[in-house]
């Protein structure tokens, strides 16, 4: 199984492709997250980094049968739009209740809002386009929460370990309510508390590929684990949480993921103090390789401009990585 962990800059956007004889091309693919869609995170392609799209026509993808968000943020949603046209997908993984953006009003980018409130409002807008996008293309969309299950292709078992039902629900019941609100001070400060809150919403994947273990949980942070069984977190590849902000994983995650190899996806120019030193020594000191999406300037670290990290995953926990 291949999983690509594709350089979109300060972003996530991950593509996965896993033998299946039972489907076209005797392979079946899914991408988790886009990246951003802002021109302005691609103008500066010296450490490779590429739109998603992009990517995915260089590689000469000619389908998608599961889209994956994680949560609705910017760096994460804004760059799978343009998939559904080009790469329909037969189904669509997220979650909020699967008819909820049918209810959904395209939120105005009113002048005074701050940058953080732009990205939110635009994430919100792209999600509601997202769905109709796939719906229009005969596509499914699945709510998921903690507890959920799929066996999408031979050897590949994924469980969603969080959002749990009561946060899922939290998480609606709080998107609704922004969405009717119609008073403008009251929305912006709903608006705010919602887009500080979204990240320990994001759906967190623990995939099993004929026994190797892969956890990939969104923007999750250190305090969005709670009431997840510590040896359901076990995996030997990490994604961390929160683009490795110092908030991502703390001792006592790392002590119950215990990874062999952690990925950190922060940006070349390490925005919001990505990439914190402190959180790389702790998953240094857990014995986890380190490896990265994009090429964050940190001291004593050197990596080659890549489009991609590139993980070649066997049975057993066994895998190799490889920069493209």
């Amino acid at each position: 199984m291949k999983l690509t962990f594709v350089n979109v800059g300060y972003g996530e956007a991950i593509l996965l492709e896993c033998p299946d004889p039972g489907r076209p091309g005797g392979v079946f693919v899914m991408v988790i997250d886009g990246g951003s869609a802002e021109e302005e995170e691609y103008r500066d392609r010296a450490s490779g980094r590429v739109p998603l799209a992009e990517y995915l026509s260089a590689r000469g993808l000619d389908r998608v049968d599961v889209l994956v968000n994680t949560h609705v943020h910017e760096d994460h949603i804004c760059g799978l739009l343009p998939l559904p046209g080009r790469w329909p997908p037969g189904e669509f993984w997220q979650a909020l209740p699967r008819e909820l953006h049918r209810s959904l009003e395209p939120l105005p980018l009113f002048p005074e809002a701050t940058p953080s409130q732009r990205k939110f409002l635009q994430a919100m807008n792209d999600y509601r386009a997202l769905c109709a996008g796939v719906e229009a293309g005969g596509g499914v969309l699945r709510a998921l929460c903690a507890g959920w299950e799929a066996r999408p292709c031979p050897g590949l078992t994924i469980r969603c370990l969080g959002p749990s039902p009561a946060g899922a629900a939290e998480l609606a019941e709080r998107y609704e309510d922004l969405n009717g609100e119609k008073d403008p001070g009251a929305f912006r400060q709903k608006l705010s508390a919602l887009d500080g809150a979204m990240n320990n919403y994001s759906l967190i994947l623990l995939l099993d590929y004929r026994g190797t273990r892969i956890l990939l949980p969104g923007d999750t942070n250190r305090l969005g684990y709670g009431g997840i069984p510590p040896e359901d977190l076990a995996a030997h590849l990490f994604k961390v949480g929160h683009h490795g902000q110092r908030d991502g994983a703390d001792g006592a995650l790392l002590s119950a993921v215990r990874p062999r190899a952690a990925v950190c996806c922060a940006s070349s120019d390490r925005r919001y103090q990505s990439a914190h030193p402190e959180l790389l020594r702790l998953l240094r000191d857990s014995g986890a390789a380190l490896w990265f999406s994009d090429c964050p300037r940190l001291p004593g670290l050197e990596l080659p401009p890549h489009r991609a990290l590139v993980f070649r995953i066997g049975a057993g926990g066994a895998f190799t990585a490889d920069y493209e």
